[in-house]
């Protein structure tokens, strides 16, 4: 007991502290597992780190990664989104805070067609940025609004954090999309619903479009929600009517992706070789994220510090919603420094079989788990959507932008609180 608590403090104690001297997470979890090894056991003990990467490299559920971000970056290259935007600016803008709220359903549409927050928050940030700053409004909400609304690519399916999450418990993938669509949609609903209620008590944040859009003109720019509606549709219906697996479905998105580039007229060799490229870079980051912490789990588990941490957990004589609620609050203090792929494969085989136990809906726990990640991405001081915007904008503190997605983070704790106090909200979908 002793030992595996020492090897806990010193295991996750060096994690942290290589983290906060700026090393990247992967190599931080690779080389604290391969030391941890090589001490413990000799050079006989890697080969433990070599079984726990190789138990996720032959995952096929995997193959589906590659193609949402193929997705993602395929659309960011492409103005399907910035003319979906349009058609959203001519629908929305007459209303205070109209461009605040056509920039959340943006965000949540980005993030059906592409499962990942930095594609969406990216081109959600280049597209609407520029003319809600042109209408004069502030900048707190302006970057509020799109960081917190582009990380729903997490929560809004296809997600990729879902989708490792579904593999590493054995759950339905598909119920566990389902439970992160009703859970995108309520953040979305109360995200709105802040901002018309912030427009209406103060009219300067966000002033309405002053000149009118004839009707026929709003019917035109709708026409270029039709790709996207065709995306989306392709992607999650396949998978939601039981068509396909969580793989192909990714397979007849990205083919959806390409048809609708295709006929846009954009789609050229250059395209390709760009798009790929940049697909096989953030791919080849999440991979060495995840073989990192494979690494680092295989030989924390092997030393028997899960097991330690298992009985600690349900030794404690204490409520099963103080666990969870202790859990989730781990999960929230980790999304404040660490990658959620990395937070998933740390985390996950320690919580997981003792919220089970304690007897949770575990597609439930699936979701408000990634609800907590979602959170992490906005949350200071690393979260990833506040330095993606920081990118887009170089001239605005970070401080700045630090404060602006505070009330977003209290709704989106809130929306958890919720969605953990009334389960039903989530479960009546796929049960």
């Amino acid at each position: 007991m002793d030992s595996a608590l020492l090897l806990t403090i010193l295991m996750f104690g060096s994690l942290i502290l290589l983290v906060m001297l700026g090393v990247s997470v992967s190599f931080a979890l690779g080389a604290i597992g391969t030391i941890t090894a090589f001490i413990l056991y000799g050079a006989g003990g890697l080969f433990s780190i070599i079984t726990g990467v190789f138990k996720y490299m032959w995952m096929l559920v995997l193959v589906a990664v590659p193609l949402f971000v193929f997705m993602g970056v395929a659309l960011s290259h492409s103005k399907i989104a910035s003319d979906m935007y349009e058609a959203f600016y001519l629908c929305f803008g007459r209303l205070r805070g109209g461009l605040a709220i056509g920039s959340c359903c943006f965000a949540a549409a980005l993030s059906a067609m592409t499962g990942n927050c930095s594609a969406s928050t990216l081109t959600a940030g280049l597209v609407g940025i520029p003319p809600m700053q042109k209408r004069g409004y502030k900048d707190t909400l302006i970057f509020g609004t799109i960081a917190s609304a582009g990380s729903l690519g997490i929560v809004i399916p296809p997600s990729i954090t879902l989708i490792i999450i579904g593999m590493m418990t054995g759950q339905s993938i598909g119920k566990l999309f389902a439970g992160g669509f009703v859970a995108g949609i309520v953040i979305l609903f109360f995200f709105i619903l802040y901002i018309g209620i912030r427009a209406w008590i103060n009219p300067t944040l966000c002033p309405a479009k002053e000149e009118p859009v004839p009707l026929i003109v709003k019917l035109k720019a709708l026409k270029s929600v039709a790709l996207p509606v065709f995306i989306i549709i392709a992607t999650l219906g396949s998978l939601f009517l039981g068509i396909a697996t969580p793989t192909e479905a990714a397979s007849v998105g990205a083919l959806a992706v390409i048809i609708s580039i295709g006929i846009r007229g954009e789609l050229s060799w250059t395209f390709i070789k760009e798009v790929a490229y940049e697909t096989a870079v953030i791919t080849g980051m999440v991979m060495w994220i995840m073989f990192g912490a494979a690494g680092f789990v295989a030989v924390y588990t092997g030393s028997g510090g899960i097991y330690f941490v298992h009985q600690l957990l349900l030794s404690l004589n204490v409520s099963p919603w103080f666990i969870l609620l202790f859990s989730q609050f781990i999960i929230l203090i980790l999304g404040m420094f660490l990658d959620p792929v990395g937070i998933i494969i740390l985390t996950l085989p320690i919580f997981y079989p003792v919220i089970s136990k304690l007897g949770f809906d575990p597609i439930w726990y699936g979701v408000i788990f990634n609800l907590a990640l979602c959170i992490g991405y906005i949350t200071p001081p690393f979260g990833y959507n506040l330095f993606y915007l920081k990118s887009i904008s170089p001239q605005t503190p970070i401080k700045k932008i630090y404060v602006s997605v505070v009330p977003y983070i209290v709704i989106m704790v809130s929306v958890m609180i919720i969605l953990m106090c009334f389960p039903g909200i989530i479960k009546w979908i796929y049960t």
